[in-house]
């Protein structure tokens, strides 16, 4: 693994202005993340995990303090030259899936891989799709597949452009137990064959002892960084 920061979380701060005044929801946050390290960020329900997620993938803006990414800052960028960076380098596994309804499996995953340009989509597409499982589900809507059958469509979604880090936000969350476990093991194989940055917010312990690091929040801060590999 390399000793080179992709991610670098500086001071980051996020309040927001309710009716009773101003709500903290992280608070002076501060941590780099060496390439293709697994960091799982864990923490209860309403701790910020999330919402520090969003910040490292430049989908919010913290309040203070910048997020490094490949080197880029990328809140000193327009919001657009944002989700180019984000297209080039990032790629995202959401608890609800978000495939698209009206696509078929081949083609979310394909998806991605026209937004670059890039040549060759279809059949890129079909090996990613077979190596997760779903070769003979290539024509399926999303509504004709099981929740985990859509899961598996988001993860080729997400490796198919080889990013240089993956985000995922409970990706297990809306899966039965047995279900979560395939695809966080199938998750795990392609980030290692990958050589990805895993970045993984989960309040489920078992899985983010699969990760080299944890990081705990407490109420919008770090309360632990552990090492574990």
């Amino acid at each position: 693994m390399s000793n080179e920061s992709i991610i670098q979380v500086e001071h980051v701060y996020k309040s927001v202005a309710d009716a009773t005044g101003t709500l903290d929801i992280l608070r002076d946050i501060d941590f780099s993340v060496p390439a293709q390290q697994t960091l799982a960020i864990v923490g209860a329900s309403g701790s910020g995990k999330s919402t520090l997620l969003s910040i490292i993938a430049g989908l919010d803006t913290p309040s203070r303090g910048k997020v490094m990414l490949a080197g880029v800052d990328l809140f000193g960028l327009s919001e657009d030259d944002r989700a180019v960076a984000r297209a080039q380098r990032v790629g995202f596994v959401f608890q609800s899936f978000q495939l698209m309804a009206n696509l078929t499996a081949l083609e979310n995953v394909m998806l991605p891989l026209e937004l670059q340009g890039a040549k060759g989509a279809r059949d890129q597409a079909k090996a990613m799709l077979q190596r997760v499982g779903l070769g003979e589900r290539l024509g399926h809507l999303p509504k004709l597949m099981s929740g985990g059958e859509q899961q598996r469509v988001a993860l080729a979604r997400a490796f198919v452009v080889k990013p240089q880090v993956l985000l995922a936000d409970e990706p297990t969350g809306s899966l039965d137990f047995a279900t979560g476990e395939r695809v966080m093991q199938l998750m795990f194989e392609l980030n290692q064959e990958q050589g990805t940055t895993l970045v993984l917010v989960t309040h489920d312990r078992q899985i983010a002892n699969n990760c080299q690091r944890q990081i705990t929040i407490e109420a919008g801060r770090v309360a632990a960084d552990e090492l574990r590999a």
